[in-house]
């Protein structure tokens, strides 16, 4: 089974008092005591971003750890091979991309998808597993750029958290540039399963994820099922 958790906002990068999420995610092993793995490239491996990680993980049932790309870097196949999840965390999307390329993780991670290792991430961590993904890695414009393409379709994250958002959307439907985009707002996650979309994971309230797509210039926003998480 392959399984992507993709995260609009939120989580340990806001906050170390919940871990709704964090649980989530590892119960999707199936693991009792999952290896779960935090790539913090987008941030550069901000050291206050490493810190939170296992400011929330080492209080779960797991065996948490992170790779570093701006320090000696280890064996990225081997490692990758240990590992029942992968949490990628948010920042520069463009910038991870290109050297997660260049280092060849980006085919080390999608035969960890295949085999099951379960994908997870908030920002550019959540846009990175789909064909293409809204980013704000310019600082002049949100962009849609190419991703991993592990999910076919569009993704854009804080999709109720930055005004642009929802406009930038409607924009690309408009020029026909896309024909749908998933939408997810902060505080919930979209659960995909073999590729498709299973559920919105709410951790926060009145949160939502969306399936977006263009009617005679009216947007639509098409809810998927909620599972709301509580302590």
């Amino acid at each position: 089974m392959r399984q992507v958790i993709a995260i609009g906002g939120g989580g340990f990068g806001r906050t170390t008092k919940s871990s709704l999420i964090e649980q989530y995610i590892l119960d999707q092993t199936g693991k009792e005591e999952p290896n779960i793995c935090f790539i913090p490239t987008a941030t550069g491996d901000l050291e206050e971003y490493i810190k939170n990680f296992y400011s929330v993980f080492s209080k779960l049932k797991c065996s948490a750890s992170h790779i570093s790309f701006f320090k000696r870097t280890i064996d990225l196949k081997k490692y990758i091979e240990d590992q029942d999840a992968i949490f990628v965390g948010g920042g520069n999307t463009k910038s991870m991309l290109a050297v997660w390329r260049d280092w060849g993780l980006d085919l080390i991670l999608q035969d960890a998808y295949q085999r099951g290792v379960v994908m997870s991430g908030v920002s550019a961590g959540a846009i990175c597993w789909f064909e293409k993904g809204l980013t704000d890695s310019w600082k002049s414009e949100l962009k849609l750029m190419e991703c991993m393409n592990f999910i076919p379709g569009n993704c854009a994250p804080h999709y109720d958290e930055e005004p642009e958002r929802r406009p930038a959307t409607k924009k690309l439907l408009n020029d026909q540039a896309i024909n749908f985009m998933y939408g997810i707002e902060g505080g919930a996650a979209l659960h995909f399963i073999n590729e498709i979309p299973k559920q919105t994971i709410r951790f926060d309230k009145n949160k939502n994820a969306y399936k977006v797509t263009l009617d005679k210039n009216a947007i639509n926003e098409n809810p998927f099922k909620i599972m709301e998480l509580t302590k």
